[in-house]
């Protein structure tokens, strides 16, 4: 029996509410960072569990086939066997996106901090408004 069940403690989506100031786009990319590790992670537990699952499943198979039972049970326990094995594979893949959406996230942050950072200390140390971007291109 499987004991997957689906979780609701993981990491939260970003809002998408059209907040495009500075602090605002850093809190986003850090969300969509943290989810992107706490999926990883996630998905690195399910590839273990699946692959281990696959193992016992051949085992069975060879316990079935040593018992000398029906060939089609045999036959059935290796294709769930395989069928795991290769779900593992595509989990695999999975966890490897969510790694590289990660690091993406992290790297996005730091090159939008490089870019925007001393901008908004200039714009949040002021007492007058700033014009919104875009203002001076008219």
């Amino acid at each position: 029996m499987s004991d997957l069940a689906p979780t609701t403690g993981g990491g939260a989506a970003a809002a998408t509410d059209g907040d495009n100031r500075y602090k605002a786009v850093q809190q986003k990319l850090k969300t969509l960072g943290t989810a992107m590790d706490l999926a990883g992670d996630e998905l690195e537990q399910l590839l273990r569990r699946m692959r281990l699952n696959a193992q016992r499943t051949e085992g069975l198979a060879v316990d079935i086939a040593n018992a000398e039972l029906d060939r089609k049970f045999i036959e059935m326990t290796n294709q769930v066997a395989v069928a795991l094995g290769g779900a593992a594979t595509e989990v695999q893949k999975l966890h490897e996106t969510a790694q590289e959406v990660s690091g993406l996230a992290t790297e996005a942050r730091r090159t939008h901090a490089r870019l925007y950072e001393g901008l908004d200390t200039v714009r949040s140390g002021r007492r007058e408004r700033t014009p919104k971007p875009g203002f001076f291109a008219h």
